[in-house]
């Protein structure tokens, strides 16, 4: 069948003639619930626990400093140049690398680095997702080479779902190039079915709240 016989059972199927425009799109339906921050929280905390992520509540910044140092254990690590790292004290730790704006540096010390420390620009409570908008601030490659992933986000980031996400950031394509959207331990069934942890990204992560 010709490409003109195709266009023309697909038109005809739409009640279209040719050179007609198509009619413009719906308003979207984005519905935003009203929910709490605690609830969204104890929701993020829920869902990425049952997706083998593990979560911490700090009761203070010094607190989630504490707990990063804890995961790091003086193995190397390289953070983001986020802010919050920086005024938690986690950028100060021993063994932890940041500032580093080089590219080849930044992709060198990441694939050795046993941690990646990053922030993360929202969370979503539906589906325990950390939303990551690259930037000079938030490089891609710190929250997807290293095989642990610990992010510390700020407790006012913390959304309900996808749709009060589109809301806040309509067009994420003026502001980045990039939108990366993760959700739990990378993991893979593709072989023989079986779950394997850690192919695509990082087998592990934390996500500390403050």
């Amino acid at each position: 069948m010709s490409r003109d016989n195709i266009l023309h059972k697909v038109r005809t199927a739409l009640g279209r003639s040719v050179g007609q425009p198509p009619p413009p799109l719906p308003p979207p339906r984005i519905v935003v619930p009203t929910i709490s921050i605690d609830a969204k929280i104890a929701s993020f905390c829920q869902r990425l626990d049952a997706l083998a992520g593990k979560t911490h509540v700090a009761s203070s910044a010094a607190d989630a400093c504490d707990y990063v140092r804890r995961i790091v254990d003086g193995r190397e690590a390289v953070a983001s140049n986020a802010l919050l790292l920086h005024e938690c004290g986690v950028t100060a730790l021993p063994s932890v690398r940041s500032g580093i704006t080089d590219r080849e540096e930044l992709r060198a010390l990441c694939a050795t680095a046993a941690v990646g420390i990053t922030s993360a620009d929202y969370c979503l409570a539906d589906t325990g997702t950390l939303v990551m908008i690259s930037s000079r601030e938030e490089a891609r490659l710190i929250s997807l080479l290293p095989p642990i992933h610990v992010a510390v986000v700020s407790r006012d980031r913390m959304l309900s779902g996808l749709d009060e996400l589109l809301s806040a950031v309509p067009l994420p394509a003026d502001q980045s190039s990039s939108m990366v959207l993760i959700t739990g331990p990378s993991r893979t069934a593709d072989i023989e079915q079986i779950l394997v942890r850690g192919v695509h990204g990082p087998g592990e992560i934390h996500v500390v709240i403050v």
